[in-house]
């Protein structure tokens, strides 16, 4: 996608949208709109959307000069309190169709190294393959040194797992905030990783079949 240039194309899922109880989005006719290229944003038909009920900061109109975009409308992710793709909650953002998430059990041997540390060493991963990502290896409780971790209130969402919960790592006296996490109970497609723990590649020593990994640069890192 090159700068200024905006990618359209249709959407065959049911989307609607819920505020405070009220029905405000509801099309089997929205459109992906990629104003970026990380992830799409959905455009609904104006008629479908009940617009006297979404704040005005946060329902957009398209430029004059989009005609790809004349009929439309975007209605701010937060500005409502649920979203349905057909009947199953979407949360953070819209799912791209050009995603996917793969998660494969494996019997590598996996070890984990923080500051001359082995924090982790396991030989049953569970490695998650996420589009644009790298490769994550997830890793059973017995396999971590849990005397390291300390419970952390952070939480993220993914459109594609869920709910992640941290712990923060106490490793030769120094303390790494929210350094590894879970997906406790994930979404139905990731489901093989729940109660599974986590590094970032991108902060540790990570071997793979005894072969230290080049860390990846995400922004993450």
């Amino acid at each position: 996608m090159r700068d200024g240039e905006l990618r359209v194309e249709p959407c065959a899922k049911w989307i609607r949208g819920f505020r405070g109880g009220d029905l405000v989005v509801d099309t089997r006719a929205a459109r992906y709109v990629w104003e970026h290229d990380a992830f799409p944003a959905y455009w609904f038909p104006a008629e479908d959307v009940r617009t006297e009920l979404v704040p005005p900061d946060l329902l957009r109109a398209p430029d004059p000069d989009d005609d790809g975009l004349r009929g439309l409308v975007r209605v701010a992710w937060r500005a409502m309190d649920e979203w349905l793709e057909e009947d199953e909650p979407v949360i953070v953002h819209p799912r791209s169709p050009y995603t996917r998430v793969d998660v494969l059990a494996s019997s590598r041997h996996v070890e984990v190294v923080v500051d001359g540390v082995k924090v982790a060493d396991s030989t049953h991963p569970h490695v998650l393959f996420e589009t644009g990502l790298p490769p994550r290896y997830y890793l059973p409780l017995a396999d971590v040194r849990m005397d390291l971790l300390r419970p952390s209130s952070r939480q993220t969402q993914c459109p594609y797992k869920g709910t992640a919960t941290y712990w923060s790592l106490e490793v030769g006296g120094t303390t790494h905030d929210d350094f590894v996490w879970t997906y406790r109970a994930p979404l139905p497609e990731s489901q093989k990783i729940a109660g599974l723990v986590c590094f970032y590649n991108e902060r540790v020593d990570l071997y793979v079949d005894g072969e230290l990994q080049e860390r990846p640069r995400t922004k993450f890192g």
